[in-house]
């Protein structure tokens, strides 16, 4: 029934009380009665059936039990009261037609609501499934009621009950079938689901480890096509459910394949033919003539498995062609070798294919004017940059453009840069080229420096393969488990160059202290750090050291220590490991007891005052208690990046872009570091377990540094 004024009165008292505005709506009066403005019709977008749109007919919203239905409210403001402070309710009526034909029908009346929020209706369950039900509503304020929703050029709503799940759907593929070992990584292929329920309107699907992806049939219940992108060898699963149009969901259905090794590349020249040679040999497709600029038998990147490489000059006969195409640019492809610039003061191609006059794509680098050049892929109107080329130094580049997505993207050292591009390439069917670019009046943008272990693939290489294709070996360079030092020197593991010990610098050898099971004895408590020894440092003059650089530190590497301070408060900082150059050290690892931090330090040239970069990680200082501290200095040249680990562990704040690594020309120094063109930092402590290496161990060969192994 509604509410007499009275009672609307009463309710609008209680909501304001404590409120400045208790005397305006306490008392009605025939004067507010007669200024009474009736509540708004509510507007059919205003509706909802479980937060589903209003609608009628085809678009009538499926729901899976009996569903709230909400309306929003408005009664305007009169004279006396602002719209937001008055009250009304909504009246709700739903009806259907049962199974015997007779009308059946439900009312509501909600809870009073101040004006512009929504009322809602929660409908019986008594609501009748496979049955199309009608809804409306209309506002009273307690003085009126506004039309109903569906009069005066506005609608009823309209919903089914569905009360039963869809079947659960048909998966079936050709290029995976159930069970099969065809599918292969980095080739697409396709599965078709299907479902026996019409009234499916998505399918929900995942793959091992994935998340949750929809794809939608033309029509309730067809079928779709699903792509699918293998990237790692191994067992897969393709997880399905059926949703119908309700929200319902049906069983899993698991379609379960292996994934095996994607195809090898199309194209191989590995480059390593014997000097003298006018053509390449082919690990895979046709071999490639070689220009007089030419030479093979060139330097290799280290931690590889390339026998050697192959030098162009720069010049027009620089270059190696197989005189055909080897790719069809507009499908999917990619292309990649090492290279080593000699110049980067121009644009450089390392590969190419001919079009009509011009390249179908080009791979190289590009100068960047006032900034560092930079590696490039071109295909299809899209370039594709990042990377900086150094003269002198390796790097693995791969450029690959997927049809599928129409991306072309850019690896550099197994590591993506720059941002991929959508790209629309014409045929290029003319002739594969390494070491130029086709222009309009012929041959242009000479590579010169090394090119070695070409490939070319006519499918997608996925992120795995491109990072294994760039990868390189750390290789170790000296180990030093400072066990212990004839005539002051303490030798590297392997006979390579040995640790010279200086005054203040000694071996502290383990101690049988002879208690055996004796109960009544005090066992020794001050062991080395690492095995039975380790190097002692006082603090003043104490440090060890090689007589000639045992890492480039201007290409990625690794150094590993084992330390601990004497002190828990050091007076000042101090250096465990460096190396440097005449003026200032290239790197440095220290405790900075101002921050309470072990730091990495890097310069950009050897100049005293030289610009450092610094990243640490808050640690107490040892005390001389305790195992020490596993520490690590990794500098990754393909990524630009110096990081500094404690435990085996790195952080953010303990990593930073670093861009100005230069080749050192002094010894490792252990102990101490450069100081204002002058030796300092001198440590006081204990170092044990001293490893380095060529190159940038990953975070598992991190963890292994500091055990003695």
């Amino acid at each position: 029934m509604p509410r007499s004024k009275r009672t609307w009165s009463r309710l609008r008292r209680a909501a304001v009380v404590g409120s400045a505005t208790l005397t305006v709506v306490a008392a009605p009066s025939a004067a507010l009665a007669a200024d009474n403005l009736p509540p708004l019709k509510p507007l059919v977008q205003d509706l909802e059936t479980d937060r589903k749109a209003c609608a009628t007919g085809a678009e009538r919203p499926y729901v899976s039990e009996s569903p709230r239905v909400t309306a929003v409210l408005y009664d305007p403001e009169s004279d006396d009261q602002p719209a937001e402070g008055n009250f009304v309710q909504g009246e709700f009526e739903a009806w259907w037609t049962d199974a015997d034909g007779a009308e059946q029908r439900r009312t509501h009346t909600s809870y009073p609501l101040d004006s512009g929020r929504a009322a809602y209706w929660q409908l019986p369950d008594d609501v009748p499934p496979n049955t199309v039900v009608s809804w409306r509503v209309r506002a009273n304020d307690g003085e009126a009621v506004s039309a109903w929703s569906s009069e005066d050029g506005g609608s009823v709503c309209e919903f089914v009950v569905d009360d039963k799940n869809p079947e659960k759907p048909v998966v079936s593929s050709t290029d995976f079938p159930e069970g099969s070992r065809t599918a292969r990584v980095g080739e697409y292929g396709t599965f078709t689901v299907d479902s026996p329920s019409d009234d499916v309107v998505k399918y929900r699907y995942s793959y091992i480890g994935s998340t949750y992806e929809t794809a939608s049939p033309e029509k309730p219940g067809g079928p779709v096509g699903i792509r699918f992108l293998p990237v790692e060898i191994g067992p897969e699963t393709l997880s399905v459910q059926a949703i119908d149009h309700s929200g319902r969901i049906s069983g899993t259905v698991d379609h379960r394949f292996y994934v095996t090794d994607g195809r090898g590349p199309v194209a191989h020249w590995n480059l390593a033919d014997p000097a003298g040679t006018t053509s390449a040999a082919a690990e895979t497709g046709p071999a490639a003539r070689a220009g007089t600029g030419v030479t093979f038998g060139a330097e290799v990147p280290r931690g590889t498995d390339l026998k050697s490489t192959a030098g162009l000059d720069g010049t027009g006969h620089g270059f190696l062609s197989p005189g055909a195409a080897v790719t069809d640019t507009r499908r999917t492809f990619a292309v990649g070798g090492w290279v080593r610039p000699a110049a980067t003061d121009a644009v450089r191609t390392v590969a190419s294919q001919d079009a009509d006059g011009a390249p179908g794509f080009t791979l190289g680098l590009r100068p960047g004017g006032d900034s560092a050049p930079v590696w490039s892929f071109r295909i299809g109107g899209a370039q594709v940059s990042g990377g900086t080329p150094e003269t002198g130094e390796w790097a693995h580049v791969l450029g690959r453009y997927d049809a599928e997505t129409g991306l072309a993207t850019l690896y550099v050292n197994g590591h993506e840069v720059g941002t991929p591009q959508k790209a629309t390439p014409a045929e290029a069917a003319g002739a594969f080229q390494i070491g130029r670019a086709r222009g309009a009046a012929g041959y242009r943008d000479r590579w010169h420096g090394e090119v070695g272990d070409v490939r070319v693939y006519d499918r997608v290489v996925v992120p795995e393969e491109a990072a294994e294709l760039g990868a390189r070996t750390p290789e170790l360079k000296g180990h030093w488990s400072l066990e212990n030092a004839d005539g002051g020197v303490s030798p590297e593991l392997n006979g390579g160059a040995p640790l010279k010990l200086s005054d203040g610098a000694t071996i502290r050898r383990n101690v049988d202290d002879g208690c055996g099971l004796d109960p009544d004895c005090t066992p020794a408590t001050d062991y080395a750090l690492v095995g039975d020894g380790d190097l002692t440092l006082d603090g003043t003059t104490g440090h060890a050291a090689t007589d000639q650089p045992v890492v480039d530190t201007g290409d990625s590497f690794t150094i590993g220590v084992v330390v601990r301070l004497a002190d828990t408060e050091p007076e000042h900082p101090m250096t465990v490991l460096s190396q440097g150059g005449e003026h200032a050290d290239a790197f440095k690892v220290r405790y900075d007891p101002a921050s309470h931090q072990w730091q990495l330090v890097v310069t950009g040239s050897d100049e005293s005052g030289a610009k450092e970069t610094v990243v640490g990680t808050a640690e107490a200082a040892d005390g001389g208690q305790g195992r020490g501290r596993r520490l690590a200095v990794v500098y990754d040249d393909a990524t630009d990046q110096i990081k500094l680990y404690v435990n085996g562990y790195t952080n953010a704040e303990a990593t930073a872009d670093f861009h100005g690594a230069w080749h050192s020309d002094g010894g490792l120094q252990v102990g101490r570091g450069q100081v204002d063109d002058g030796w300092g930092e001198y440590l006081r402590g204990s170092v044990d377990e001293v490893h380095a290496f060529s190159g940038a161990l990953d975070e598992s060969g991190i963890l292994g540094l500091g055990f003695g192994t």
